[in-house]
């Protein structure tokens, strides 16, 4: 197959979605498929890239880490007419979202959108933040997800919240995998050497960008908590992001700097090594789609204690492979971590082990075949794309006009619920309103 990846982020952009297309690509590439990104520029971004287009775009907007396309070059379209995809995959409703529904309908191809994210969780960076400007985002990839062929949603949770939301294209449930035989040798007491972290610490670890909507000020509080019960303890964290100052300056004011470890973004080897160094593995994040960092740490034998969440309760059985904790108790949280750290080594090790046998379900091998058969199986219903002779310039460009009209009409819908809904009002009840036809 020919697969077109169309998304907002890609590497070197250190995120979940830039990993999924990144993984993603690389599992249908080792299968004989053909591949073609087409991802912003971003600072630091390889010199040559293979099979890669890179479009003008705005860097590090509004304060954050994303880079937010421009005006779509020309050359993009000769680009995909060289190509020739027999579909696209969207991993973003906006932006290059929007250019992924326009080059499909022109190309009469079937266009797949991946719901990475819970938009309405990241529009603290959009200015001017407020209930309607979340209900703005919901309705938006609401909308944007039925103009598709097919939905995938990172889990199962994911896949009910956008039927609830009134997503009608089918869904399916496809988690990104992960590279679990990569992860499961690491050198974790080199990565402790290199911190300056003994070999008989407990150390509690977290991988993420350090970001408002990873719920960072809950974890640090937790964290913080047993680290002043227990004198053993250090807290490494790996990533980087806006709220890295706040976190270093949480844990100075609490007199922990010395245990706590900021090692930056780290990939490959060093990433792995970094997961071998912990012992159990914290999250407090409610706004991801699918645990794909919980995931990684269980390749490793690492057991995770997270927050119930979507994403996070497809991956953590409570008790089994770590904790799941209900509702937003930091004194479970850390009384969770206590729990672990005063196991004996027979009970540590069956949690490790069942850490481990979960990632194994969450395999890229598995998950890419999963979704190579949903690509499959719309490719067969939908009979091959016309040849270059048997379909005009003319007939492209009325369809490519017609997707376009269909984007904006979908911006301007997801306006009208946005500016209905009252800033004191949760966005989803408005919507909800909106869709019953009442007042």
């Amino acid at each position: 197959m020919n697969i077109c990846m169309m998304s907002n982020t890609f590497t070197p952009h250190v995120g979940g979605v830039a990993r999924s297309v990144e993984s993603f690509t690389r599992a249908y590439r080792e299968l004989g498929h053909q591949v073609l990104v087409v991802a912003p520029v971003f600072a630091d971004m390889p010199k040559h890239e293979d099979n890669v287009i890179r479009v003008p775009a705005i860097q590090h907007y509004s304060g954050s880490d994303f880079s937010i396309r421009l005006s779509i070059p020309g050359f993009l379209k000769n680009a995909l007419d060289n190509f020739r995809p027999h579909l696209i995959h969207s991993h973003h409703p906006f932006l290059l979202g929007g250019t992924a529904l326009c080059e499909a309908a022109a190309r009469r191809i079937p266009l797949i959108f991946t719901h990475h994210t819970m938009y309405e969780q990241y529009t603290h960076y959009v200015p001017g933040d407020s209930p309607p400007i979340r209900a703005f985002a919901i309705e938006l990839a609401t909308g944007y997800a039925n103009l598709c062929d097919r939905v995938i949603a990172p889990s199962e949770s994911v896949a009910g919240i956008l039927q609830s939301r009134g997503v009608t294209t089918p869904i399916a449930a496809i988690p990104t995998g992960v590279d679990v035989g990569r992860f499961k040798a690491g050198d974790g007491a080199s990565f402790r050497a290199k911190m300056g972290i003994s070999r008989d610490a407990f150390i509690v670890g977290h991988v993420g960008r350090l970001a408002p909507e990873k719920n960072l000020n809950f974890l640090a509080a937790a964290v913080s908590a047993f680290m002043e019960r227990t004198p053993r303890a250090h807290f490494l964290i790996i990533g980087s992001g806006p709220s890295e100052t706040e976190l270093r300056t949480c844990f100075q004011n609490a007199g922990l700097a010395s245990r706590t470890h900021f090692a930056g973004s780290r990939d490959g080897t060093e990433l792995i090594d970094a997961y071998h160094a912990m012992d159990i593995f914290a999250f407090a994040s409610k706004s991801e789609t699918q645990g794909m960092v919980l995931a990684e740490a269980m390749a490793t034998g690492v057991p995770v204690i997270g927050l119930d969440a979507p994403g996070v309760r497809e991956v953590i059985r409570d008790g089994e492979n770590g904790r799941l904790i209900q509702g937003d108790d930091r004194n479970s949280f850390t009384q969770a971590l206590e729990w672990f750290e005063n196991l004996d080594p027979a009970m540590r090790e069956n949690l490790s082990n069942s850490a481990w046998e979960t990632a194994q379900a969450f395999s890229l091998k598995t998950t890419a075949a999963r979704a190579l058969s949903l690509y499959e199986s719309i490719l067969s219903a939908s009979g091959p794309p016309p040849g270059a002779n048997e379909d005009s310039s003319w007939s492209k460009s009325i369809r490519m006009l017609g997707a376009e009209w269909e984007v904006w009409a979908n911006v301007a819908h997801a306006a009208n619920i946005a500016l209905a809904t009252p800033f004191h009002e949760s966005p989803s009840s408005r919507i909800e309103i909106f869709r019953s036809g009442t007042k």
